[in-house]
């Protein structure tokens, strides 16, 4: 049975301490390819908070529980051009990816427990560092407005 094509539409979850150091995942098909938790929805239907909510935790083994650990929808998306490598996971003729922002403060203690299938490995790092790391533009630019975001949730 062949695999379904996946849906051109996606989130991005920034995972991240109160002092802004950010939790950045080694993808296992890419080597040195750093990230933040990203992933597409299952079905058009499938809410973005529930999409953030499974990936946080396919990808990282975090819970998102509403109370101490909480996603924070950044009202943001990015439209960019789906690298070559991975279009074939898509439809024939389907070229872009529309990526939906989140967040998720947690305590620097929390365990992370990777996929294997997806990541290999991990590392914290202060934001501008972790930035310069991540393979994906739209990523590193999320990683930047970290601090103007964290202050506008604050408020």
């Amino acid at each position: 049975m062949n695999k379904p094509y996946k849906i051109p539409e996606s989130v991005l979850v920034v995972i991240h301490t109160a002092d802004l150091q950010v939790l950045l995942i080694e993808r296992a098909d890419k080597q040195d390819y750093w990230q933040s938790v990203t992933g597409s929805l299952d079905a058009v239907d499938e809410p973005l908070l529930a999409t953030a909510a499974r990936e946080l935790f396919e990808e990282t083994g975090i819970v998102a529980d509403g109370e101490r650990i909480v996603l924070r929808d950044w009202q943001l998306s990015n439209i960019y051009e789906i690298y070559p490598v991975w279009r074939h996971r898509y439809a024939p003729g389907v070229t872009q990816n529309t990526e939906h922002v989140f967040s998720v403060e947690v305590p620097r203690d929390i365990g992370i427990t990777l996929s294997p299938r997806e990541h290999v490995n991990h590392v914290w790092l202060p934001y501008l560092a972790a930035a310069d790391q991540c393979f994906s533009p739209s990523n590193a630019e999320a990683v930047l407005q970290l601090p103007r975001m964290i202050q506008n949730f604050n408020k």
